[in-house]
């Protein structure tokens, strides 16, 4: 009965993601044709907001855009990755075409330099102008899509930064090229890599073979991830796959895990508010998108710092929640919790009672902070006492 009903609930939320999902018409002057474009919004996209959205295009939307479409809407529903705009291009048959290339570089020539042009001259514009779009672009390919996705990177300035290649049938020197572009991108790209077990032995071999030259590279700027999945064909790779690029590319988007913490923040040189300031600087920085520092993260971050036995980055994560947070009591609450420690009750009464006129939080309450307030008077009052003995 419990296994029905949880069908039932993945089938309805399946439902209403697909629901979702828009089909749009697009006149192409570059080809001179009309092509049928799948669109997937976030879930709650307010177009009156100034909230900005990375935009995923996938290649081969007649088949991909789906399992795409459901590893985003999974993994934003667990806060692993940003809410973002999904775009699938449908091609059809019309993918011979599209994908038509120079057999000695493997790029794109004829009938694929104007789709490429379609895309970075057309597409993408057009999805900027439509819709709050972010800095942040994704290429998704399968096979010979794969191959042509990468012919962006070659750009002084590409319209993608994160390269999703699932089992590419790279071509001519593509492979080559490549890891000689790599080399010296200078802003930052991710690019992941993926075949399979059973994947088409030549593209196999190739994609490993790229994957030796990749993982040679030296280059700060690129990030860079390589999956064989086991027990896959060419095509049942790609759910998975999928699965492992959206949660690689987006890793630092993440909320901090035991890991991370015991890890990167635990042993941190300097006081904690860089650290996770920094780290939220950086997601911005990457993803082009304002992500506020949540109360749970500051409490993670404190609960190091008590862990540290370091007074200095409890009072500093006081005051940056104070800036971050100024209607809620917790910043303040820290701050109170620093005079306690260092002793300076008054003050530290002081800060509690503030406390109490702010927003409570979850976690702290203005019953919880009440009974600091009261303890606190009680210690005054006994040294009080003890003084006049």
């Amino acid at each position: 009965m419990k296994k029905a009903l949880t069908f039932i609930a993945c089938f309805m939320l399946s439902a209403s993601v697909f629901a979702q999902i828009k089909y749009e018409k697009f006149e192409s002057r570059t080809l001179n044709t009309t092509r049928e474009l799948k669109i997937k919004l976030p879930k709650n996209y307010d177009p009156s907001s100034g909230i900005k959205h990375p935009v995923i295009v996938v290649f081969d939307g007649d088949y991909l855009f789906e399992p795409v479409v459901g590893q985003v809407s999974y993994q934003t529903y667990f806060d692993g990755m940003p809410e973002s705009i999904v775009v699938g291009v449908v091609q059809g048959y019309e993918r011979f075409y599209d994908s038509y290339f120079d057999e000695v570089t493997g790029l794109p020539i004829e009938s694929g330099a104007r789709f490429y042009q379609f895309v970075g001259e057309e597409l993408i514009p057009y999805i900027d102008s439509k819709y709050n779009t972010s800095k942040f672009r994704v290429a998704i390919g399968h096979d010979i899509m794969g191959n042509f996705i990468n012919s962006f990177m070659f750009s002084d300035k590409p319209v993608f930064q994160a390269y999703i290649n699932l089992s590419p049938d790279f071509k001519g020197n593509m492979n080559d090229n490549i890891a000689n572009r790599v080399k010296w991108v200078k802003d930052d790209v991710f690019y992941y890599l993926a075949t399979s077990d059973d994947d088409i032995p030549h593209i196999r071999k190739t994609v490993e073979a790229t994957d030796v030259m990749l993982k040679s590279t030296e280059n700060k700027a690129l990030t860079y991830y390589f999956d064989k999945l086991e027990g896959d064909s060419h095509y049942t790779m790609v759910t998975g796959a999928i699965s492992k690029a959206m949660d690689q590319i987006f890793d630092i988007y993440k909320p901090l895990d035991e890991k991370e913490l015991t890890e990167k923040v635990l042993t941190y040189e300097g006081t904690l508010d860089h650290y996770i300031e920094k780290r939220y600087n950086r997601i911005e920085d990457l993803f082009g998108i304002h992500k506020p520092i949540p109360e749970e993260e500051f409490e993670k971050v404190v609960k190091i710092a008590e862990e540290r036995e370091d007074l200095e980055s409890l009072e500093k994560l006081g005051k940056l929640a104070n800036k971050n947070m100024p209607k809620s009591s917790l910043g303040t609450y820290y701050l109170a919790l620093h005079a306690e420690r260092i002793g300076k009750t008054k003050k530290a009464t002081k800060l509690y009672e503030e406390a109490l006129t702010l927003e409570e939080t979850p976690k702290f309450n203005k019953e919880f902070i009440m009974a600091q307030v009261e303890k606190l008077k009680f210690v005054a009052e006994e040294t009080e006492e003890k003084v006049e003995d």
